[in-house]
């Protein structure tokens, strides 16, 4: 096999240089460190297989950070993964949860009012097919802005005579009669 041809990071400005040593003296991230400490000791004109020996990584690794600092500079330090297991429901299914639940149940032949988190899912699972768990329907919701819950009204009286009885009310708070009683 033949050799590798030495790969170096670009040279540094002196401010570069300097929060580069500011980065591993400080960072608690260990892959912000070991990155850091790789490109500071190939722009001191270390080899990759020396670089690979001082962090215990491999020559391919190290030249992997290499090339991505002298393509991205500082950006390429930080770690780019993401935890967690992709999610289970896409775009249009999260979209049709979200339409329902900004439905009223009245508008879909439902006997109540509001939705509660339950009803949601029940509804889900016997029209949409979408068997969801009350967590995921809260974090969809959540994560776009939609709410299940009702909001508080003002309930208007249905009395013909309301206005002239609550001004005259208002009235006497306002001007009591002389015996002071309302």
């Amino acid at each position: 096999m033949a050799r590798q041809p030495e790969v170096f990071a670009r040279s540094l400005e002196p401010e570069e240089a300097q929060r580069l040593v500011t980065i591993t003296r400080s960072t608690r991230d260990r892959v912000r460190l070991r990155r850091s400490g790789i490109v500071l000791a190939s722009s001191q004109g270390r080899s990759a297989g020396e670089i690979a020996v001082m962090f215990a990584a491999t020559e391919g690794y190290v030249r992997e950070v290499i090339h991505a600092f002298d393509d991205s500079g500082f950006a390429a330090l930080s770690p780019k993964w993401k935890g967690g297991r992709p999610r289970k429901f896409g775009p249009a299914a999260r979209d049709q949860i979200c339409r329902i639940a900004a439905c009223k149940p009245a508008e879909l032949g439902l006997p109540f009012t509001t939705w509660s988190l339950t009803k949601l899912i029940e509804y889900l699972a016997e029209h949409a097919r979408l068997l969801v768990s009350t967590e995921t329907v809260r974090q969809i919701l959540r994560a776009e802005g939609v709410s299940w819950q009702a909001t508080k009204t003002w309930k208007a009286s249905k009395d013909p005579d309301f206005v002239a009885k609550k001004t005259r009310t208002l009235d006497l708070y306002d001007h009591p009669p002389a015996d002071g009683r309302v």
